[in-house]
This record gives structure tokens, C-alpha cells and sequence, in this order.
């Protein structure tokens, strides 16, 4: 009797990407703003553009949203070519600006309906949609007000409230929450969470490195026109120098012993404590605590240090690090 196999498991597709581009480029009067950017979004995540002030990234934004039109390159958003379809793109985006699109003199509730009127939609569909969007960003106490009497989140809130009217797959925010209390700045970061959760994708602009840490699946670092490194928050931290372990001991012999046999360690005696350089992944990690275990030796304290997104994006834009050092 013959059995037949079982078939083997196929992996998984990757998403498909909502942005795409390659060689983006842009100048202006002969000054270089982008100069061949290559990026890849996968559908339902959040990418994040860092960098400082000056380094192109709301240029990069206003290009893909079809804002301006790039010298050079190509993109492609929700399958659509950039350059051929930019009505299908507009179509699939909404945009959320540096500065805010809500009408101050008018209510919020009547910022929510120009915005419906300006998608073509009924009368009936739009009471509907802006009473929904107002109740999901809690601005419905708020939405017979002027938009001039909100708080700098509120309005923040009303604008993005504002960007999602026509159910845009793929949405932009560039730099969301400057200007923002740390308060409003959370309660922005929960509202770009839920919606990636409900399948948005999220092209993120920002200079705030926790806010970047906190809510992308990659982020890439934009430094004088071009992506200077780019890919998960924890494979960033580890490309710039400083991470080790810190080994502490209680018994002075085996303190000497890890000492002399740990090469490259730094030694602290006064506290009996070692530093070993390390780049904080799980298989370092794991030879220190072998060599630990084959030796017979237990360190009353471990700790892992490894460089946060403050070391990378000095490391990589330049200027002066956390203690006012000078960097490249």
C-alpha cells in the first residue's frame, strides 16, 4: 500500500505594495531636494518618513498625493501609475497636510459636509458619513461649534476626520501631530493604530523618533535628498555602534574569571559589573548566556543596551548626538 505525501505548505504572498516608487527626484531654482528615491509600501501598515527639517519629506508626499510632479522617476499608488492615472490616485488617497484644511469660520460638523459635497456625495450619504466620523474622533459635542474655538487636537482630529470622508485605502500624513500636547499626540498615534486596523495604509511624515518607533512597520531616514538607511525600527538601532550587554556580579571570583575571559569587555570593579559590546540580537545575546552556563557562572544582573532611533537619526542626518558631541 502507498501513501502519497502531504503536500508541502506554499509560504504565504507578501501584501501588496500601496506606494511604490523608484529614482523620485525634484529640485527647485538648481538646489537638489530628492535625488533618487526608491520606497515600497506593502498594503495595511504604517510607513514612516524621518528626518529633519529641510530633508524633503513633505516634497516626497506632495509628489506621490499628485500635489506637484516630480523631475524624474516613476510610482505607482493602489496600482495606479502616477504620471498616467492621476485622477485613479486621487481616487484611492486622502491627504492630511502640515497644516490644517479645517475652515475656521465655519462649524465642524459644516466642514464635514463641504468636504462630502466636494466627494459627490447625496445630501443623505453625507449627514451620514460626517455623523459617523464625527462620533468616531469624538467631536460630536464639538461639531455645532465654530472650528475656531477647537483646540489645536481637535482640530487636528477634525482634519483627519475630514481626509477620510472619501474612504481612502491609502492615507498621508505629513508631520500629524507637530504643534500637538503629549496628550493629543497619543490620542493621534491610537487614532493612525486603528486606522491601519481597519486595512488603511498609513505613509507617515515625521521628526519625532518615539512617534516613528511607536507606530511603524518600516521606517526609512531621508538625509540631503536620499534614503539613508531604511527597515524595521529595531534593524535601524542596530546598524549604529553602542549596544552591549552589562553583565554584574556579586562573587568577586567569578566577576575576575568573566573578566579575563569575556575579550573586548569593559570592567567596572568598583561595581563589579562587565560591558560586552553587542548588537542586541537574540543570537548574541545567546552566546553570551551559553558561555555563562558552560562555565558555571550566574550574573546577579543583565541588562541589554541597545542604540534607540535618537542614535540613528544623528548618526545618519548628522549634527550633535544626546550629549552634544558632534556626529560625522
Amino acid at each position: 500500500m502507498t501513501t502519497k505525501a502531504a503536500p508541502t505548505a506554499r509560504p504565504s504572498a507578501p501584501p501588496p505594495l500601496a506606494v511604490s516608487a523608484t529614482g523620485l527626484r525634484k529640485s527647485y531654482g538648481g538646489k537638489t531636494v530628492l535625488d533618487g528615491i526608491d520606497l515600497a509600501v506593502p498594503a495595511g501598515s504604517v510607513f514612516s518618513l524621518l528626518g529633519p527639517n529641510g530633508a524633503g519629506k513633505t516634497t516626497v508626499v506632495k509628489i506621490l498625493s499628485t500635489l506637484i510632479t516630480a523631475d524624474g522617476g516613476q510610482a505607482r499608488i493602489a496600482g495606479h501609475d502616477l504620471a498616467a492615472e492621476p485622477q485613479a490616485v486621487r481616487a484611492a488617497i486622502g491627504v492630511t497636510g502640515q497644516f490644517s484644511a479645517v475652515d475656521g469660520l465655519i462649524t465642524g460638523e459644516e466642514n464635514m459636509l463641504l468636504m462630502a459635497d466636494l466627494h459627490h456625495l447625496s445630501k443623505r450619504e453625507g449627514r451620514r458619513v460626517a455623523a459617523e466620523l464625527l462620533e468616531r474622533f469624538d467631536l460630536v459635542e464639538a461639531a455645532k461649534r465654530p472650528a475656531a474655538t477647537y483646540s489645536g487636537g481637535m482640530r487636528r482630529r477634525l482634519d483627519i476626520a475630514m481626509t477620510l470622508v472619501g474612504d481612502p485605502g491609502i492615507i498621508f500624513l505629513d508631520e500629524p501631530t507637530t504643534g500637538l500636547d503629549p496628550r493629543s499626540r497619543r490620542t493621534m498615534w491610537g487614532i493612525v493604530r486603528e486606522l491601519v486596523s481597519g486595512g488603511a495604509t498609513v505613509f507617515l511624515t515625521t521628526q519625532y523618533l518615539e512617534e516613528a518607533d511607536q507606530l511603524s512597520d518600516r521606517i526609512a531616514v531621508l538625509s540631503d535628498g536620499r534614503i539613508a538607511a531604511e527597515g524595521r525600527a529595531e534593524e535601524l538601532k542596530r546598524i549604529v555602534p553602542g549596544g552591549h550587554v552589562r553583565l554584574r556580579f556579586a562573587d568577586r571570583s567569578a566577576y575576575a574569571f568573566a573578566a579575563s575571559a569575556l575579550r573586548g569587555s569593559t570592567a567596572d570593579d568598583e561595581v563589579q559589573a562587565l560591558t560586552v559590546p553587542s548588537d542586541g540580537s537574540q543570537r548574541e545575546l545567546r552566546s553570551v548566556l551559553d558561555w555563562l552556563d558552560s562555565e558555571g557562572i550566574e550574573a546577579d544582573e543583565l541588562t541589554v543596551h541597545t542604540p534607540d532611533l535618537d542614535d540613528v537619526f544623528f548618526a545618519l542626518t548628522g549634527g550633535t548626538d544626546k550629549t552634544g558631541k558632534a556626529v560625522r
